[in-house]
């Protein structure tokens, strides 16, 4: 039997604030953070980045697999020719490595860096001392060789999630959403000046509404628990294969458009958008995947994407099964 491939998907070190080093001069800038505490949590969370590292390739290196690792900044092909992507990081880890897989490969999240209550609770006054999101990864270090045994063996099974399809003027973007998608100006103090409606596969379309806002925003079912919830939309079924959508801050919206500011994108139907400021930008799962947009341009959003296999933690294979 031929020894399963498995990509070790890396976080690198680069996100976290470099510490101020001795001996800088008078005319250096002041360091980013002076508190102690701050300096002390930032130099924790990297040493426990890395040894969450350290842990999953030990334990990979005791297996019967090829594995080999990447830090995501240097991934820029498709990822072929694996059984099992790791992504070692948190839900920006698994997000970034989604961009580059299709629907035949399944991916598992490890949050390397888990968030710890009551180091919150403690420094609650001073600073955010909340650490990595986790919420899609099935796995910590405490746990990783036990989800990677039932995954292994097929006792874990992933789950397919939705995912977002944007076709500009016509050509299909290469990137799909896990999470959501965001269209607006680039300058967050611009306003969004831009139509849409949405169309069944018959043709059939709902009345035009012309908006000026802050933009619009497009969640799956995953990402629905994520920007889309914080701005007052709600949870959707994990297994759905809609999409939910919001007008961003609407500039006075007619009282017939104003019902149809949020809602959902049917999975037979799709969202046609017609853009009309000078620039703007379609960005995926945050702000690292962005494509330029322009006036009169037009966008077809829609879930009619490639799923993703997804090793879900605990608490999401619950809500499935509910």
């Amino acid at each position: 039997m031929a020894r399963r491939r498995v990509l070790l998907f890396l976080k690198p070190f680069d996100v976290y604030p470099p510490r101020p080093y001795a001996g800088a001069s008078a005319s250096s800038p002041p360091p980013r953070a002076a508190n102690p505490k701050i300096l002390s949590y930032l130099d924790d969370r990297c040493r426990v980045h890395k040894e969450t590292i350290n842990l999953c390739e030990s334990v990979l290196q005791r297996k019967s697999l090829d594995w080999t690792s990447v830090q995501r900044n240097h991934l820029s092909q498709p990822i072929r020719d694996v059984d099992l992507v790791i992504a070692v990081g948190g839900d920006g880890t698994l997000l970034r490595a989604s961009h580059f897989l299709d629907s035949s490969v399944p991916i598992l999240g490890v949050n390397s860096d888990p968030t710890c209550p009551k180091e919150v609770d403690e420094l609650t006054d001073e600073f955010d001392a909340r650490r990595s999101t986790g919420y899609l990864c099935a796995a910590t270090a405490g746990n990783f060789e036990q989800i990677l045994d039932a995954t292994l063996d097929g006792s874990r099974s992933p789950l397919e999630l939705s995912r977002i399809s944007v076709k500009l003027n016509g050509i299909q973007l290469p990137t799909y959403a896990l999470n959501d998608i965001l269209v607006s100006h680039p300058c967050p103090a611009s306003v969004s000046r831009f139509s849409f409606r949405k169309r069944t596969s018959t043709g059939e379309s709902s009345h035009l509404i012309n908006c000026r806002s802050s933009g619009m925003r497009v969640s799956t079912a995953a990402g629905s628990t994520a920007a889309m919830l914080s701005a007052g939309g709600f949870v959707m079924p994990l297994s759905s294969r809609e999409l939910q959508y919001m007008i961003r801050e609407p500039i006075s919206p007619t009282d017939a458009d104003k019902p149809l500011l949020h809602g959902l994108v049917k999975q037979k139907q799709h969202m046609l958008v017609v853009w009309y400021n000078q620039e703007g930008a379609v960005y995926i799962d945050g702000s690292h995947v962005v494509y330029s947009i322009e006036h009169g341009d037009t966008l077809e959003i829609s879930s009619d994407a490639p799923t993703l296999k997804v090793v879900l933690p605990e608490h999401l294979l619950k809500k499935v099964s509910e």
